[in-house]
C-alpha cells in the first residue's frame, strides 16, 4: 500500500536553513555593533502560515478574536526569533509554533478579562435595574451569551482572592516582627476582633 502524502504548508528542513542564514547574520551585526536584521521575507511567511494553521484548531477557531491572536503570535515571533539556537533544535517549526501558541493563550485570557470588566460594569451599573429590559433583551441575545457572562464571572471571582495575595498590606504597628510575644499579642487581637 501507498503511503499517504501530507502536505506540509512550512517545509521544516528549508525553514531551518533559512533560520541558519538568518542566525549568522544576527552574529555578525551583533560582533560589529549594529542592530539586529530584520527577518527575510521567507521566514516571515512561514510565521504567518503557522499562526494561521494553529488557529483553525478546533480549540481556537471560534474565537471571535482570532485575527488579534494571529497577530500577538507572529509579534512574540518576531520579538524572540533570535532566540532560536540551530544547535540545540533543528526544529524551528515546532519552536515557534510553541511560541504561537502561548500568545494565543495570553490573548484569550487578555480578552476574558475584559469581558470580565465589561460584565462586572454591566451588572455595577445595573444594580438597581437602571437598564431597561429592552436593553437587556439586546444585550443578551441570546443565552449562550448570558453563559458566557456566568462562565466569565464565575472564573475571575474565584481568582480575586489571587489578586489579593499580591496587594501590599498596611502595617499594623511597629512592633519586631517574629518575636513569640509580638506572635501572641498578634493572635490575642485576632481572636478578640473575630467576636
Amino acid at each position: 500500500m501507498k503511503k499517504k502524502e501530507t502536505k506540509e504548508y512550512v517545509n521544516n528542513k528549508e525553514f531551518f536553513a533559512a533560520m541558519i542564514e538568518w542566525k549568522i547574520l544576527v552574529k555578525e551585526a551583533e560582533n560589529s555593533d549594529e542592530g539586529r536584521p530584520p527577518i527575510t521575507e521567507y521566514i516571515g511567511s512561514c510565521f504567518l502560515k503557522i499562526a494561521e494553521h494553529l488557529s483553525y484548531r478546533p480549540n481556537f477557531m471560534n474565537y471571535p478574536y482570532r485575527e488579534e491572536m494571529i497577530g500577538d503570535g507572529i509579534e512574540n515571533c518576531l520579538l524572540y526569533a533570535h532566540n532560536f539556537d540551530p544547535e540545540k533544535s533543528k526544529n524551528p517549526f515546532s519552536y515557534f509554533t510553541q511560541i504561537i501558541y502561548y500568545a494565543f493563550l495570553r490573548r484569550i485570557e487578555k480578552e476574558k478579562k475584559q469581558s470580565y470588566i465589561k460584565y462586572k460594569c454591566i451588572r455595577e451599573y445595573d444594580k438597581e435595574g437602571i437598564l431597561s429590559e429592552y436593553y437587556r433583551e439586546d444585550y443578551f441575545s441570546n443565552n449562550k451569551e448570558r453563559e458566557d457572562e456566568e462562565v466569565i464571572m464565575d472564573h475571575f471571582n474565584l481568582n480575586d482572592n489571587d489578586i489579593k495575595k499580591f496587594t501590599p498590606k498596611k502595617k499594623k504597628n511597629n512592633k519586631k516582627k517574629g518575636t513569640l510575644d509580638s506572635v501572641l499579642k498578634d493572635d490575642k487581637n485576632e481572636d478578640s476582633t473575630d467576636k
